[in-house]
């Protein structure tokens, strides 16, 4: 009998503790206009950037040709610009891959790997995937992916909290796994997507304040898109992009809303 109260009042306080997380970390983001989970500082991320940003140059080093990585800081200067985020030391490195990719960390740092470089066929054109990265900080997605990361686990461990308490504890471990899945596949995923298409629709409002081209972001997923179908991409919810039709749709309103 007491071992059951303690027990539930054990599994009330996690959720009242979970819940009370929740909502004293949800903060309204003035780039994507809707309210955010963000449970840690994009301070806190931004000074764990540099071990990844020395792991990616151990296997992509930067393009010694200083014309091109000046090229690629001489488009993303007037982004940044735009963004108006002077306490970010936004910095852009074209890096030796023929990788058809590019990423951001929470620090600035723009990685913009040789490939992708080559494919696209104008200076708005590379902006436009620049504005996309840089969408990305401004939307605080780091923060938040990490946020939702911490959030599922919690609710996963607090369900396996629940089963050791109960006759079925021996299917804690099974539950864990089925649980983290959902949390994947329902809630990770789907928002990772939505991220990506913020990230998109931030990118063309820089890009229009910078006085380039925002069409040029169509005309460069179409192409990515066409170099895409060799590489069998998986299906939307199986993946943290939305589908390439989807996306391109949405950028089109996104220009046209301009």
């Amino acid at each position: 009998m007491c071992g059951f109260c303690d027990a539930r009042l054990s599994r009330r306080g996690l959720l009242a503790g979970l819940a009370a997380v929740s909502l004293t970390g949800c903060n309204e983001n003035a780039a994507t206009g809707r309210r955010q989970l963000v449970l840690v500082s994009d301070s806190q991320l931004a000074e764990m950037a540099d071990a990844p940003w020395a792991k990616i140059v151990a296997q992509a080093p930067p393009v010694r040709d200083p014309d091109v990585q000046a090229r690629l800081a001489r488009i993303g200067r007037p982004l940044t610009l735009a963004a108006n985020r002077p306490d970010l030391k936004w910095s852009f490195t074209v890096l030796e891959s023929p990788e058809l990719n590019a990423f951001v960390l929470p620090n600035g740092r723009v990685g913009f790997f040789r490939g992708l470089l080559d494919l696209a066929r104008s200076d708005d054109e590379v902006a436009s995937v620049l504005g996309h990265e840089i969408g990305h900080i401004l939307a605080r997605h780091p923060a938040e992916r990490v946020s939702h990361q911490l959030a599922a686990q919690a609710g996963v461990t607090l369900a396996q909290l629940v089963m050791l308490s109960g006759e079925n504890a021996r299917f804690a471990d099974e539950v864990g796994a089925a649980l983290g899945l959902g949390a994947q596949f329902g809630v990770i995923l789907p928002y990772a997507r939505r991220q990506e298409l913020e990230a998109d629709r931030i990118g063309v409002d820089l890009m229009r304040k910078a006085g380039m081209d925002p069409a040029a972001a169509v005309t460069f997923w179409e192409r990515m898109a066409r170099a895409a179908r060799s590489q069998g991409r998986p299906p939307e919810v199986l993946s943290t992009h939305p589908a390439d039709g989807r996306r391109i749709e949405a950028l089109e309103a996104a220009v046209a809303n301009g």
